[in-house]
């Protein structure tokens, strides 16, 4: 089965720099999205702590697990999480074909 998100190089040396100052029984990051913002919906990271993501399925990019919340499997399908970097602001980016369109932030998207 192919992964249902990528994670790029940039993505996973970041991530890695989080876990390694998280709480000790987090094993990775969990990738999920809620239903808020002006266009529907908004990507949302949390840390993955080890008695909290057994049989969730996940993918590993230089030893970084990134978990993916069942709920948000139909969302996520076919995307890329990215790490983007300009003078004024540092953020993961998601390059996701399911969405029809983001609100003017950015910050939420529809699908």
């Amino acid at each position: 089965m192919t992964n249902i998100i990528t994670v790029t190089e940039k993505a996973s040396v970041q991530l890695k720099k989080i876990i390694d100052t998280a709480p000790s029984d987090t094993i990775g990051v969990l990738v999920g999205v809620d239903k808020t913002g002006c266009s529907g919906y908004a990507y949302k990271l949390d840390f993955a702590k080890k008695n909290e993501v057994n049989n969730l399925e996940f993918v590993q990019k230089n030893n970084v697990k990134v978990f993916i919340d069942p709920k948000a499997t139909m969302f996520l399908i076919g995307s890329e999480m990215d790490y983007a970097t300009d003078k004024l602001s540092s953020k993961f980016v998601f390059n996701n074909p399911n969405e029809k369109s983001t609100c003017g932030c950015g910050e939420s998207f529809s699908v």
